[in-house]
C-alpha cells in the first residue's frame, strides 16, 4: 500500500464509511494523513462535580442517579440523565443518542467526560463520552486527536484508520531543499505528520505543526506569485477613458466621498486606463464605502461600452446589490441595464438573462457563482468585482476573469488583516485601503457583560422592537456536529419566545437549512416581518438590514475578535444608534481581555492588529477567525510570523531557481503544479 492507494483497501473502511469520506474530501490514503486533527484531548484525572465550572472539558467518576428520559424537538432526540458523587449531582444531555436507554442504567458506576455548559443558571454535561473504569485508565494522559467530523463518521473512524495507515510505513519524499529546512528550523515532513496526528508530547506537536503550516502557507505564496506573473503580462485590450458618468455620480450622490474613498478611486481609475490589466484588492473596514467605489469601476467600464459583472458570496446579497444598482441608475438617470443571476432562479428565467448578457443589451450582471458557469457568454466583459471575497475560491475569481478578454479584476474584502500580511498573502493584487470612516457613520455602542447579564439584555432588545427596531442574536456552535448546532439555535429561539412578548415575531437561522429557507427567512427580516433573529454566524456576509440595531453575541468568548467585528457591523447601517452585547460566557481572565479590545474600539485594523498580538504560538487550537483564507491548519493570525517565514523562504527559493527547473527543485516543481490544480480551487481567498 502507498499514498495513492484508495482507503477502501484499509482494514474496516467498507463502502459505506468510504462514501462518507468522500464527503469530507478523503479518497486516498495521502487525503487521509492531509487530514489533519482541529484539537487535542489530553485525559486528565476525573474532578469533584462541586468544582466544575461552565465551559470546560472535564471527567467525572460518580453513580447515574435517574433513569434515562428522552424528548424530541423535531428531528431532533434529546436524552437527559444525573450522575452523582460524593460532592454533588450534575445533569447530563446527550444529542440523537436515543439507544442509550438500553446501555446506561441507573445506578451505573461510570466515569463520563464532556463540555459543562451553563443552561439557564443550571450546568450540564453535554454529548459526553461514556468509559468503564478500567477503560479509562487507557486513556488517561494521553494526546488525543480530534477531527473535524459530519454525520456518521466518529473520531474513533478517523483515528483508527489513520493509525492504520500510519502503521503501513507509507512515506513520502521529501519535496524542500535541505538548505531551507535547516535556514528556517523545519522538521522532516514524515516526522510531521505521524507527530501531527499522534504526537508525543506537546513539544513534539510544535514541531510537527509549525512544519505543515509552513507548507501550507509557502505552497500558496509560490502559486500566487506565479499568478501573479502571469497577470502582470496580461495586457489591457480595452480602450477606456475617464468618463462624465462618474464624476457626475461623485457630485449627486447625497453624501460626500472620504479623502482615502477618493484616493482608491483615483488608484481603480489609473488602473483601469493602464496599460496592463488591473487586479487590485480594495481592502475596508465595514462601513468604510467600498460598494460605491467598485459601482464608480463598473459606472466607468459601461459608459465606455462594455460590461461589469458583480459576483457576491449569497443570493440575499445578490438581489439587495442589484436592486441598489438598479434603483441608483433610476435616480440618477443613467441609461444602463442591470440583470440578476442567481442559482435559484427558473430555467426560462435563466435562459432570458443568458440572452441580454450574451447580447449586450445587459450591461451590469449581478449574481452568484452562477455568473461563472459555463452556459453564461459575455459580449465583451471588461470589470469583475468580486464582494466578500475571500468567501470565493482563487480559482472561482480565475474562472470568472477567463469570461472575458482578460477583463480587470476588482477584489474588496471587509476583513481587516495588518497590511504587513495583506501584502504576503495577496501577493497577486495590489493592495488599496480605505482606512476612514464616513463622518454620518454612527459609532455603534459596546458592552462585553456576563451571562448574569441576559435578562437586561432581552428587556433591552423589547425596548427597541417597540420602537421600531430589529435585532439579531448570534449563537456560536458548540460542537463541530450539525445536531448540536441546530439545538443550539432552535432551543434558544424557543426559549427567546417565553422571555418576550407574543407579538415579536423570532426566528432562527442556521447553516444546515436549505438555501431557499435562509433566503426567506432573511427577506422577511429585511422586510421587518421578523423582529429578532436567532442565528449562527451564516448572518456574517454582507446582509444589509439597516433597521437592525442591536447584535447580541452569546459566548463570545468563542469567537475571533475579527468575526465577531464582522458581526457587529451588520448592525449600525442605519440613521437610529446601533448596539452591540458581547456576552462572555467564560470566567478567564484571557477571554476578558480579548473582548475588551472589540469593547473600547470600532476600527477593525486596530482590533486585528491587538488580536495578533494577543494570539501566540501557545494558542495553537484555539479560536479560528472564521471565513478568513481558510487553510487547512494554518491560521494567519496565530501563524503570523511562519507566514513571514514561508514567504521569505520562497523569495530564497525564486531568486536561485525563478522557473524551478534545476534537478533539486523537481520535486518541489510537481508540487506546485499538484497545488495549482487542487489547492487553489478549494482555498477561499
Amino acid at each position: 500500500m502507498d499514498q495513492d492507494s484508495l482507503i477502501i483497501n484499509l482494514k474496516g473502511v467498507g463502502e459505506k464509511t468510504s462514501a462518507l469520506f468522500h464527503k469530507i474530501g478523503i479518497d486516498t490514503v495521502e487525503d487521509l494523513i492531509s487530514y489533519y486533527p482541529r484539537d487535542y484531548d489530553v485525559y486528565k484525572e476525573p474532578v469533584l462535580i462541586s468544582g466544575i465550572k461552565s465551559d470546560e472539558t472535564v471527567a467525572v467518576e460518580g453513580i447515574i442517579i435517574k433513569n434515562i428520559e428522552i424528548k424530541k424537538i423535531r428531528s431532533l432526540t434529546i436524552v437527559t440523565t444525573a450522575i452523582k458523587d460524593e460532592s454533588g449531582a450534575l445533569n447530563i444531555t446527550w444529542y440523537n443518542m436515543p439507544f442509550l436507554k438500553n446501555a446506561i442504567k441507573q445506578g451505573s458506576h461510570l466515569i463520563l467526560r464532556g463540555r459543562i455548559n451553563n443552561k439557564n443558571g443550571r450546568l450540564t454535561m453535554e454529548q459526553p463520552q461514556i468509559f468503564q473504569l478500567e477503560e479509562y485508565k487507557s486513556v488517561l494522559k494521553v494526546m488525543q486527536p480530534k477531527y473535524s467530523l459530519i454525520a456518521g463518521i466518529t473520531n474513533h473512524t478517523i483515528t483508527k484508520a489513520v493509525r492504520q495507515a500510519m502503521e503501513q510505513n507509507i512515506t513520502v519524499v521529501e519535496y524542500l531543499p535541505k538548505y531551507i529546512r535547516k535556514q528556517f528550523h523545519l522538521a522532516e515532513y514524515n516526522f510531521a505528520v505521524e507527530n501531527i496526528h499522534f504526537p508525543n508530547n506537546m513539544e513534539d506537536l510544535i514541531i510537527a505543526r509549525n512544519r505543515l503550516v509552513f507548507d501550507e502557507f509557502f505552497l500558496f505564496i509560490l502559486a500566487i506569485r506565479q499568478l501573479k506573473e502571469k497577470k502582470e503580462a496580461a495586457i489591457n485590450h480595452f480602450e477606456l477613458f475617464k468618463v462624465s458618468d462618474t464624476q457626475k455620480l461623485i457630485q449627486m450622490l447625497p453624501y460626500r466621498l472620504t479623502n482615502a474613498q477618493l484616493k482608491v478611486w483615483d488608484e481603480i481609475e489609473q488602473d483601469l486606463i493602464g496599460e496592463t490589466v488591473m487586479n487590485r484588492l480594495v481592502q475596508g473596514d465595514v462601513g468604510s464605502g467600498k460598494t460605491i467605489i467598485a459601482i464608480l469601476g463598473i459606472l466607468m467600464v459601461i459608459s465606455c461600452g462594455y460590461q461589469g459583472a458583480f459576483m457576491v458570496p449569497t443570493e440575499v446579497l445578490a438581489k439587495q446589490q442589484y436592486n441598489s444598482i438598479t434603483e441608483l441608475f433610476m435616480l440618477y438617470q443613467f441609461p444602463y441595464k442591470a440583470v440578476l443571476l442567481t442559482g435559484s432562479m427558473t430555467a426560462k428565467e435563466k435562459r432570458e438573462v443568458y440572452r441580454q448578457i450574451e447580447k449586450g443589451e445587459a450591461q451590469v450582471i449581478v449574481g452568484t457563482h452562477a455568473l461563472i458557469q459555463e452556459k453564461v457568454q459575455y459580449k465583451n466583459l471588461a470589470l469583475v468585482v468580486t464582494d466578500e471575497q475571500h468567501r470565493f475560491g482563487v480559482r472561482q475569481r480565475e474562472t470568472l476573469s477567463k469570461k472575458g478578454q482578460d477583463p480587470h479584476v476588482l477584489v474588496m474584502s471587509a476583513t481587516p488583516i495588518p497590511r504587513t500580511l495583506a501584502i504576503i498573502l495577496y501577493g497577486d493584487l495590489d493592495v488599496s485601503v480605505i482606512d476612514e470612516l464616513p463622518a454620518e457613520r454612527q459609532v455603534i455602542k459596546n458592552c462585553v457583560v456576563n451571562s448574569g447579564y441576559r435578562q437586561t439584555a432581552y428587556q433591552f432588545i423589547k425596548k427597541e422592537v417597540e420602537s421600531g427596531r430589529q435585532a439579531y442574536i448570534i449563537c456560536p456552535m458548540v460542537e463541530e456536529s450539525e445536531n448540536i448546532e441546530v439545538e443550539n439555535v432552535v432551543e434558544y429561539a424557543q426559549l427567546l419566545k417565553t422571555q418576550l412578548p407574543a407579538n415579536i415575531r423570532i426566528e432562527y437561522l442556521h447553516g444546515k437549512m436549505k438555501a431557499k429557507d435562509k433566503n426567506n427567512i432573511m427577506e422577511q427580516f429585511g422586510a421587518n416581518e421578523i423582529q429578532v433573529l436567532v442565528s449562527t454566524t451564516v448572518v456574517e456576509v454582507g446582509v444589509n438590514v439597516v433597521n437592525a440595531t442591536v447584535m447580541m453575541i452569546e459566548n463570545a468568548e468563542r469567537f475571533g475578535l475579527a468575526q465577531l467585528h464582522q458581526l457587529r457591523g451588520r448592525v449600525g447601517r442605519g440613521k437610529h444608534q446601533s448596539y452591540c452585547i458581547l456576552v462572555n460566557g467564560s470566567d478567564s481572565k484571557a477571554s476578558k481581555k480579548r473582548l475588551e479590545i472589540l469593547n473600547k474600539s470600532n476600527d477593525g485594523f486596530f482590533i486585528a492588529s491587538e488580536d495578533l498580538k494577543l494570539r501566540g504560538p501557545g494558542d495553537l487550537f484555539g479560536i479560528r477567525q472564521s471565513g478568513l483564507l481558510e487553510f487547512k491548519i494554518g491560521d494567519v493570525f496565530t501563524d503570523a510570523s511562519v507566514l513571514q517565514n514561508a514567504s521569505e523562504a520562497a523569495t530564497v527559493i525564486l531568486d536561485k531557481d525563478r522557473n524551478l527547473e534545476m534537478p533539486e527543485n523537481k520535486r518541489l516543481r510537481e508540487k506546485i503544479d499538484q497545488y495549482m490544480k487542487l489547492g487553489l480551487s478549494n482555498l477561499s481567498l
